[in-house]
């Protein structure tokens, strides 16, 4: 499997370095509007029950969570986990990030159709993530002999790669309603809302690497497939 394991791998780790920079960047981009307090006072939890509370939404409960930029929306429990200094924080980053986990929770109750899809896919995400490797290392070992062995690894990439895609509405989307009610709330004004919207933008851009490096791997298997059976 030589040749083309060492290929994915490079190909693996140049699209980890890009990943890696965007990552960085976001993580600097939040540390620097941690330094920008809003206007209107409100800490990360506030703001998203607030947010909360504007658009009707009395079945989901705002809690703390652990870690660094570990913050998410939980549809089976309905809970909105925010990491502590976003939980506990009074500045441009926190209140980002704490309404854009608040647009998951309204996408969640107004039954926004991307969100559904991506939920509907996760049992599938998961058992295909589960046999990639295994898939692979067999698949490329036995190339030569038994190139159909491919598909199953293809198939197993282009579930998750759907999946990378269809996220991207999602968090696009959630960034879009955050940073609408963030304005028109008046939480962030002038240059808060500015540092908001560049914060969420990087954030975003996190899923767009993510997306596009599962479809650069994708391509990779579907060629060196088509490549084996012009041999």
């Amino acid at each position: 499997m030589g040749g083309g394991y060492m290929i994915y791998m490079l190909l693996v780790g140049g699209l980890s370095l890009i990943g890696g920079f965007i990552s960085n960047r976001l993580k600097s981009k939040f540390r620097k509007y941690s330094t920008v307090g809003v206007s209107s006072g409100m800490s990360g939890k506030e703001v998203a029950e607030a947010m909360l509370q504007h658009f009707g939404i009395s079945d989901v409960k705002v809690i703390q969570g652990q870690g660094f930029l570990s913050d998410h929306y939980n549809p089976m429990t309905k809970t909105i986990s925010l990491s502590p200094d976003v939980f506990q924080g009074r500045h441009v980053s926190a209140a980002a990030v704490a309404a854009h986990e608040c647009g998951h929770a309204v996408q969640h109750d107004t039954s926004y159709s991307m969100l559904k899809m991506r939920s509907a896919l996760v049992p599938f995400v998961k058992a295909a993530s589960m046999a990639q490797q295994v898939l692979l290392v067999v698949a490329l070992s036995v190339a030569a002999q038994f190139p159909d062995l491919m598909l199953l690894v293809i198939a197993a990439f282009a579930i998750t790669s759907l999946f990378s895609f269809i996220t991207l509405p999602v968090e696009f989307d959630a960034s879009k309603r955050a940073l609408v009610w963030l304005d028109e709330s008046g939480v962030t004004q002038g240059e808060e809302y500015d540092g908001a919207k560049d914060a969420l933008w990087w954030a975003a851009m996190t899923y767009v690497a993510a997306a596009l490096s599962s479809l650069i791997i994708l391509l990779f298997f579907v060629m060196k497939y088509l490549g084996s059976n012009r041999r």
